[in-house]
């Protein structure tokens, strides 16, 4: 029987830390300070400009603007079209201009764009807008998660990792707490509605607008590039901390920062667990998506005398106790996953839950008159507890692929555009607002969702014993010898002067 102590030993987080020297030390702190605020900061912003849309429509923008159908489903697929569309690039963008010109930059102006939406007269207007933010936030995650990983060894990345990640259910909770604040203080100001006016702009995209411009330009002095190509302007960033940064990277086998080459993309496409992560990684998103409509579900709820169950101030109070829920799990998971040193088991538990609220939602949508609201309300929290798989499954994939930066850049890339692709018209036929909160077959499709992610992963932990760690020659010997053959090419070919103005593999 294992003790708690040899549990504990198992444990990153309770391991003893790295020695560090005075000047690491330094480093580190200088990190947590200025790159993991700019990040998390940046991250609550990214997810408050894009839950705004769902806080606004609930609380007038519906009547407002008169809209009578699925709007609410086609402001998310425009987002999300031009989501999927332009993050790869933007990926790839992120490995020949300076991070701290196009996260800040793209940053800045998706604050615009959300300034804009305040003046938006009517669906149509929004729809346009829509697809502009969803283009300038596409690099926003994965431009990060990527930074972070150069500039933290492998004991410091997942705790820096799981705290960014969650700062985006902090987004969420966010929005709503703003937008109760503006109908409570500013609904009727001058004349004007919490929301919007006939003269003036919407109180909630204004408010966010200029806390992202904020963000944005904070960020070109906060994020440090790459440490073999550190930012001029990060006046809290020194010469002496560039070069511990880079014997960081050296001590613990990480490769300096390089442009996404062919040859990586090649390597990419016939890996297996190319497309077998990212399915997995879908079905997750697909099948938790109902959490996404919990404020439709309090707005449309009415009691049995027709009058509505809630108010607009508690639609948008409400689902922050979800997002705390979240927030709280997203660590409970990563935690465990720490100190039991696995990822499937707990996807594979969340799965599991996942399939609790599935199936009471189906029943109640089915006989909402039989079955008590109640049950309903507490399936919506119970879901947000099945939230936490998204760092399980990118940890898992750091694990198979250890020797292929470029190819874990890729993957990551291309999972996160799979889902938005997936996305961009699943939902308006899934979870059409006309329908809610009664959808006809939402949540029978989550029930055989979940049930696939939990054969998924149980299938990928036999294929990852089977040959990711039993040395199969596809992911471990030939493709390393191909790796380091294609390298040894790329030596020769500097040597030899080729390619001195735009050879691919040129360091950033």
């Amino acid at each position: 029987m294992v003790s708690i102590r040899s549990l504990a030993a198992r444990a990153a987080i309770f391991r003893p830390s790295e020695k560090r020297s005075p000047l690491e030390s330094a480093l580190v702190r200088r990190l947590d300070i200025f790159l993991m605020t700019f990040g998390c900061i940046s991250q609550v912003i990214k997810y408050l400009d894009q839950q705004n849309i769902s806080s606004a429509y609930v609380s007038g923008m519906q009547r407002d603007l008169n809209l009578t159908g699925n709007e609410l489903n086609f402001f998310t697929t425009y987002f999300n079209i031009s989501y999927c569309i332009f993050l790869i690039p933007s990926q790839i963008m992120l490995t020949y201009v300076r991070p701290s010109y196009w996260l800040p930059g793209l940053e800045l102006a998706w604050g615009v764009i959300t300034g804009l939406l305040a003046l938006s007269q009517s669906a149509t207007h929004v729809y346009v807008l829509r697809f502009f933010l969803g283009m300038f936030e596409s690099s926003a995650w994965p431009g990060m998660m990527t930074i972070l990983a150069y500039w933290y060894t492998p004991a410091e990345l997942a705790k820096r990792m799981a705290f960014y990640h969650s700062c985006q259910y902090i987004g969420s909770m966010m929005s709503g707490a703003l937008q109760v604040a503006i109908l409570n203080t500013l609904d009727g100001s001058h004349g004007l509605a919490g929301w919007r006016s006939d003269t003036s702009p919407f109180w909630l995209f204004v408010i966010n607008a200029i806390m992202t411009v904020v963000v944005g330009f904070a960020g070109i002095f906060m994020l440090p590039d790459y440490p073999n190509k550190p930012n001029p302007r990060a006046f809290w960033f020194t010469s002496e901390h560039a070069e511990m940064a880079r014997e960081r990277l050296n001590r613990h086998g990480r490769a300096q920062a390089t442009r996404i080459t062919w040859a990586g993309a090649r390597r990419t496409f016939v890996l297996w667990i190319s497309y077998f992560v990212p399915f997995l990684y879908i079905a997750t998103v697909l099948a938790q998506y109902g959490y996404n409509y919990f404020n439709l579900f309090l707005q449309k709820a009415k009691n049995t005398d027709g009058t509505l169950t809630w108010s607009s101030q508690q639609v948008n109070a409400i689902p922050i106790g979800g997002g705390a829920i979240t927030v709280l799990f997203v660590w409970v998971w990563g935690i465990a996953s720490d100190i039991l040193q696995t990822r499937w088991t707990l996807i594979v538990i969340q799965g599991v839950i996942g399939l609790i609220p599935s199936i009471t939602m189906s029943i109640w949508t089915q006989n909402p008159k039989t079955t008590p609201i109640a049950a309903a309300y507490a399936s919506y929290f119970l879901t947000y507890l099945s939230l936490g798989t998204a760092p399980l499954i990118m940890s898992w994939l750091a694990d198979m692929v250890p020797h292929d930066s470029e190819a874990r850049t890729l993957i990551v890339g291309y999972t996160i555009a799979g889902v938005y692709s997936i996305t961009a018209w699943s939902q308006v036929l899934v979870w059409p607002a006309s329908q809610a909160p009664y959808y006809k077959s939402a949540w029978q499709l989550s029930i055989g969702l979940w049930l696939l992610v939990i054969f998924l992963t149980c299938l990928l932990r036999f294929l990852d014993r089977r040959y990711s760690h039993r040395d199969e020659p596809s992911l471990h010997s030939e493709e390393q010898e191909q790796i380091e053959q294609e390298k040894a090419i790329t030596g020769a070919g500097h040597e030899s002067g080729l390619g001195k103005s735009g050879d691919s593999e040129e360091k950033v």
